[in-house]
């Protein structure tokens, strides 16, 4: 046994030494920049069908691997997740509810890997299964779909049904007689209403509306430019396009090469569409017209609300248009004008703006105006609008986030999801007569004694500046702050997201392992409206990491945790706050979880999904220095002493090219000083990490949840070491 262990210490150093000697192939490229030299030392790495650079990931990815898997309790986090479906033994999501009582869903069994499509005429009608999606393209080899999107007709005698490949997030659309159980001989290729919005049945039933794509090459950087909204109708040859919105089809209207002309949600009873140029902006422009007209092949678009306006999430109710606005609003509001002299700007108020609540959503219903609030992006409120007057409804049990659906302006029908970081979801019907509400769970509520003292805390903290900063921390309960628990930190910050709070298992078995999770809602997210998003955005985006920096040294000096016990996790846009916190402070923090992360922003205008309203344009002087500020690879230095990482991509990611992750790890390795060791891990089927088996998702959380516990130093997750005696 004794030379078992020293044989595991010897391969482990061998590995570590191997992967730092065997560098990345470098070709050094130098821009300038207003007069600012630049030198990019793997930009070659940037050809991602090259050899040299296809044999470097997956060597690299091999080595990760075979680190890993000499963690014991390696796979703990991945068999306690199995585990928990099978207790549960099924689980539902996608839930769509026609105004005929339809109920349409997916639905996985814990024995299976992807979920199916089921519906059930009413709550208590009998469930049958509608497809399998392992039946589509059945007779062809080296497919695997998962069911990534579900809208159903208004009567619902059809569904629309979106058809992905692993990782993929292009997608087929097929469509579903539902009565018959046939899929229609047509299907749309190469779309993504997961992504863009969904699709928007005809009145009739007839067909539907649709964001079409002007290229069919999803690797060039021009297939997110010049996107439109058509009209498909069923039975009809899908590439036959009928434009109705875009910027071929309505020039008048100036639509730019980056913006997403949509059609919005509405209801029959409307007598418009409506048309948003979707950006990466809280406030776009919108443009209405006739229903008649368009169907008739009109193109009259007429504006309808600027961005000027700060008006969002626009719904039509007779003839006025209800919707929040943030004009004159450090939060928002509740309004409404009139659709046929819309005044946004000064509108009528509904709803005035709450203390410390910011509205988050709102459904329009026969007996008023239901809406949510949260304070914070974490404590969530439920009231009604009705008659004048605004009606605070308690909730059956205090909730960080409230979901809501309902039917639409003819009915009464209202439910309410709600959930918390502690508490699993829980939906329920509410009865306006009887101020009640009424579980309508379509999963059974599982019971999870191994969580029985895990509790949530809100708590802010005061950053350098002054800023209070929200921060969630979950933990024991019997928890001893003495400064040795392994903190794991999530952090995210853009877009004006907010990280609301869920029944999240891994954040529990996180705790349940001897950890505490926090979760920093750091500025550039809306937890505290449009300011809060704009605080950390461009110019100001340094203070997203700061927040994050703060948050830790906030945690170590309240002896939750020390140096040596922290990890920082940052997904997507988060590996701008998790990558500029590791190099701005790289003493702070023990490990460093960087998934599918943006860490090369100045070369990110480069890629097809390029966000320079976000982030910046490198063509602006200002917004380049900004960039070059947010960009944690060109903040790598030679020498100086990184925590341990560990960085992820996918070979199939359009939202963050595998580049950018292989770019920083190549660098990282190549200028570090210290003796940590550094994982790549390219998954060479998987994307930006939807459109997956459960197992294959459960893996990569594992692999995230093990590195950090053994970089932390939990004993259970220690590779063997020789005992001396």
């Amino acid at each position: 046994m004794k030379i078992k262990i020293f044989i595991i210490i010897c391969l482990l150093s061998a590995f570590i030494n191997a992967q730092k000697t065997k560098s990345a192939p470098s070709k050094p490229v130098t821009d300038e920049y207003f007069g600012i030299k630049i030198v990019d030392d793997y930009r070659n790495l940037e050809d991602l069908e090259n050899p040299s650079t296809i044999n470097w990931m997956k060597s690299q990815t091999a080595y990760t691997n075979s680190i890993l898997d000499l963690i014991p309790k390696k796979n703990y986090y991945v068999e306690k997740r199995l585990e928990f479906d099978k207790r549960r033994g099924y689980s539902i999501s996608d839930l769509k509810i026609t105004n005929n009582d339809k109920y349409f869903y997916l639905k996985r069994n814990a024995d299976e890997k992807i979920a199916k499509l089921y519906y059930r005429e009413g709550l208590s009608g009998k469930e049958q299964l509608l497809y399998d999606p392992i039946n589509y393209k059945s007779n062809e080899q080296n497919h695997d779909f998962v069911i990534n999107y579900i809208s159903p007709s208004w009567d619902g005698s059809k569904i629309a049904v979106s058809m992905a490949e692993k990782g993929v997030e292009l997608s087929d659309l097929i469509i579903i007689d539902v009565k018959k159980k046939q899929v229609y001989p047509e299907f749309i290729a190469n779309t993504a209403p997961a992504t863009l919005d969904g699709v928007k049945w005809l009145d009739d039933n007839s067909g539907f509306f649709y964001v079409a794509f002007s290229t069919i090459d999803s690797k060039s950087t021009d297939f997110y430019k010049n996107t439109q909204t058509v009209l498909y109708k069923l039975g009809a040859d899908p590439k036959k396009i009928i434009a109705v919105f875009s910027a071929q089809n309505n020039p008048d209207l100036k639509i730019t090469e980056d913006q997403f002309p949509m059609i919005l949600n509405y209801d029959i009873k409307d007598k418009y569409y409506k048309g948003m140029l979707v950006d990466f902006q809280s406030y776009r422009k919108t443009f209405i017209i006739s229903k008649k007209d368009l169907l008739a092949g009109k193109k009259n678009w007429t504006p309808f609300a600027e961005s000027s306006d700060k008006a969002k999430n626009l719904d039509f109710w007779n003839d006025k248009v209800i919707f929040e606005s943030s004009y004159n609003s450090p939060l928002n509001k509740l309004c409404r004008t009139s659709i046929a002299s819309p005044n946004f700007k000064n509108a009528e108020t509904l709803v005035p703006e709450k203390k410390d609540e910011i509205i988050k959503s709102y459904r329009i219903t026969k007996d008023g105006i239901y809406y949510t609030t949260t304070k914070n992006g974490v404590e969530a409120k439920f009231y009604l609008y009705k008659d004048g007057k605004d009606n605070h409804i308690q909730l059956p049990y205090p909730s960080g986030n409230i979901d809501l659906e309902s039917k639409g302006e003819n009915f009464s029908d209202i439910w309410i999801t709600c959930s918390g970081w502690a508490n699993d979801e829980q939906r329920f019907r509410y009865d306006v007569k009887t101020n009640t509400f009424k579980p309508e769970n379509l999963m059974p509520i599982v019971e999870y004694p191994e969580f029985k003292d895990i509790i949530a805390k809100e708590i802010t903290v005061k950053a350098r500046d002054g800023e209070e900063i929200p921060l969630s921390l979950i933990y024991d309960k019997n928890l001893i702050r003495n400064g040795k628990s392994p903190l794991l930190i999530e952090s995210y910050g853009s877009y004006g997201v907010v990280d609301s709070p869920a029944f999240a298992k891994a954040y529990l078995l996180w705790v349940s392992e001897g950890g505490v999770m926090a979760i920093a809602h750091v500025r550039g997210g809306g937890e505290k409206g449009e300011k809060w998003r704009l605080g950390g955005y461009k110019e100001t985006k340094p203070n997203t990491w700061r927040d994050l920096i703060d948050c830790t040294e906030f945690l170590i000096k309240e002896k939750y945790t020390s140096k040596d016990k922290v990890a920082i996790w940052g997904a997507s846009a988060g590996g701008i706050t998790v990558g500029r916190a590791m190099t701005e402070r790289p003493d702070l923090f023990k490990a460093v979880i960087a998934e599918v992360g943006s860490l090369n922003m100045l070369r990110d205008e480069a890629t097809m999904n390029s966000q320079p309203k976000e982030f910046g344009s490198v063509k602006d002087p200002k917004e380049f220095k900004a960039l070059l500020e947010m960009d944690a690879y060109h903040h790598i230095k030679k020498g100086v002493k990184y925590p341990a990482t560990f960085i992820t991509g996918g070979i199939n990611d359009q939202r963050v090219v595998a580049w950018e992750p292989v770019k920083f790890a190549a660098k990282l390795m190549a200028d570090d000083g210290s003796a940590n060791p550094i994982l790549l891990k390219i998954d060479f089927e998987g994307g930006h990490g939807a459109n997956v088996p459960v197992a294959q998702r459960y893996a990569g959380l594992g692999d995230i949840f093990a590195f950090a516990l053994w970089q932390l130093g939990h004993p259970d997750y220690q590779p063997k070491k020789e005992i001396k005696k």
